[in-house]
């Protein structure tokens, strides 16, 4: 990563980011919730360096405190993601048969539906929470790992030290923790990086919409929701909440192209 500005750059933005969320009652400069701080939409400058929304909220405290819903929810949701669909991709992948054939159909439903109107979907049936949304988003996030750890089972188990370890009387459970497992994560870990990125927009986007995160939890996707009735009166408070949220994602995604890059034993960067 050291060789490369754009991901050293990615880098430090995500560091900052943990740095904000988990010390956001120290560096938020006001309470995110306490209203009337000024007069409405008042625009960037003193004493409020990102200015006030229009219930007179400070914007950077929000923002700072915003940044732990992201996190959180990209955390849980790749976390749901990344277990279930480990657990079956190999499972399906290694023993094949009816096992295999109810796995990937249950992918294909999943995968004929937009991944925000399913979400959706689950939301409005589970009801709109943040809780709900990690989930949500979890469950629609699984297939693309089970696909994936899928496929790299299926070619794993073909390979001649998996047959070595078979021939040798190796218990399934050994041969997938011990030969199987170590050869198939580094594309799993890169897809985990940049679906953390993709859990945030989508948990700004279903916020956006109204059922995601609820008032008065900051959320970057509340904030934009609040924001864009006063795109005429003061359009620099959407374009710092959209631009926070450009660059953190941004700057996940230069992270997950320095992990591509690293574990890919063809790349000389």
């Amino acid at each position: 990563m050291g060789r490369r500005p754009p991901a050293l750059a990615g880098g430090a933005v995500v560091i900052l980011l943990l740095v904000a969320a988990s010390l956001a009652p120290l560096l938020a400069p006001h309470d995110p919730i306490e209203q009337a701080l000024g007069p409405g939409l008042t625009p960037p400058g003193r004493p409020f360096l990102l200015g006030l929304d229009s219930l007179g909220r400070d914007v950077a405290s929000r923002l700072i405190y915003g940044s732990r819903i992201s996190l959180l929810v990209g955390a849980i949701t790749v976390s749901i993601a990344f277990t279930v669909g480990l657990a079956l991709g190999v499972l399906a992948g290694y023993y094949g048969g009816q096992l295999d054939r109810l796995v990937m159909r249950a992918c294909d439903a999943v995968f004929s539906f937009p991944p925000v109107l399913l979400a959706m979907a689950l939301i409005a049936a589970l009801g709109p929470n943040i809780r709900n949304v990690m989930i949500a988003l979890g469950i629609v996030y699984t297939p693309r790992y089970i696909r994936l750890v899928r496929v790299g089972v299926l070619a794993a188990r073909e390979q001649e030290y998996v047959a070595a370890a078979v021939a040798a009387g190796a218990r399934d459970g050994r041969i997938l923790r011990l030969h199987v497992l170590p050869n198939i994560l580094g594309p799993v870990v890169v897809q985990t990086s940049f679906s953390f990125g993709e859990a945030i927009i989508a948990e700004a986007a279903l916020s956006f919409l109204g059922i995601g995160t609820q008032p008065p939890t900051p959320s970057w996707g509340l904030m934009l929701s609040e924001a864009r009735d006063y795109l005429a009166q003061a359009a620099w408070y959407p374009g710092i909440v959209g631009c926070v949220l450009f660059l953190v994602v941004l700057a996940i995604n230069l992270v997950g192209d320095s992990l591509r890059d690293a574990l890919d034993p063809r790349s000389t960067w």
